[in-house]
């Protein structure tokens, strides 16, 4: 079996080398993303390490439940995200960005490419892992998404864990929080709060997965754009902008500016290019990504993977942090433009 080679993608302003011009390599059977990425001199090294440690533990955590005798696509997306919510690193679970209210409201959203089940939850506070409370939204209910304190409330009935708010809470985001505040308080009269911003809100996780029978899954996870006004839901719960997955077509999990991703329903038009327009993944998900958001400012990325392995993962931003194994368990981590 060749072993697989990520693609190697050029930031914005760079030459443009068109992911459809390098064939993608089977067999991935698990991508994962770590969200977008900052320049790599503002990372540290010891965060550098954790990041590609953290990722990696994501992915063999999704490859163990693949291996196993049944083990699905959906499993293994769960297993995966789950790992990198724990991980107070990206912005999702643990980790992840405030409000501008101080508060973490985090979204999460799960699909299986079978049956187009899907399941989400949007604006949760106390469930810990929000992809678990999402599989059950889909497993247990007749509905896809739930929101706010019913969802929280859906998820303690259901069993899941339940923590206390000040769980998410890590000094690193707290810090980002209260200098927003500053920079409002100091802007000029009649600037809105609620739109400060600490910079780019860096980390939202994802995963997508092919499983022995030929299934695909995709799941996303979040605390959402920082310093965001309570309420405000992105992409990643919405199906078909964040996470879409199909066995005709593909599997998209994104990441970036979801208000674009929403306008443009980025995870199903990448799936519809291919479903209707007869376009490989890798083609698919550049036109998207390049030709239709980066012309109007939506800054982002996906992985996207199709039923035959292939994978691919354009972002047209400085970096995305993102990795994938293949059937024979070889990893690929990739942080930057490498």
């Amino acid at each position: 079996m060749r072993r697989f080679a990520l693609l190697t993608l050029l930031t914005v302003g760079a030459v443009r080398l068109a992911a459809a011009r390098e064939p993608s390599t089977p067999h991935v059977v698990l991508g994962i993303h770590g969200g977008l990425g900052p320049d790599r001199n503002e990372v540290s090294p010891a965060a550098e390490r954790q990041s590609r440690a953290d990722l990696e533990a994501a992915l063999r955590a999704g490859y163990a439940v693949l291996q196993r005798p049944g083990g699905t696509s959906l499993d293994a997306v769960e297993a995966a995200i789950r790992v990198l919510e724990d991980s107070p690193l990206f912005n999702a679970g643990k980790g992840a960005v405030f409000t501008s209210d101080g508060r973490n409201e985090l979204d999460a959203s799960i699909m299986e490419g079978k049956t187009l089940r899907a399941g989400a939850v949007a604006g949760v506070t106390t469930v810990k892992n929000p992809i678990t409370a999402a599989r059950a939204v889909m497993d247990q209910t007749k509905h896809v998404l739930l929101i706010g304190p019913a969802a929280d409330g859906f998820a303690k009935s259901a069993g899941l864990q339940i923590v206390e708010p000040a769980y998410f809470r890590t000094e690193e985001r707290w810090q980002q929080h209260l200098k927003a505040v500053e920079k409002a308080r100091q802007s000029p009269q009649g600037a809105d709060r609620h739109d400060a911003r600490a910079g780019h809100s860096w980390g939202t996780v994802g995963a997508v997965a092919l499983d022995k029978m030929g299934n695909l899954a995709a799941g996303t996870s979040t605390g959402g754009t920082s310093e965001k006004r309570p309420g405000r839901v992105g992409d990643s719960p919405i199906i078909g902008a964040g996470t879409y997955a199909d066995n005709a077509s593909c599997a998209v999990s994104a990441t970036g500016q979801g208000e674009f991703f929403i306008r443009y329903s980025v995870a199903h038009d990448i799936a519809a290019l291919m479903k209707y327009k007869g376009k490989t993944v890798a083609a698919a998900a550049e036109e998207v990504i390049l030709d239709k958001l980066k012309p109007v400012g939506g800054e982002g990325g996906v992985i996207a993977l199709d039923a035959q392995g292939n994978l691919t993962a354009p972002y047209n931003s400085g970096g995305m942090f993102r990795g994938s194994i293949t059937a024979d368990g070889q990893v690929r981590i990739r942080l930057f433009d490498e």
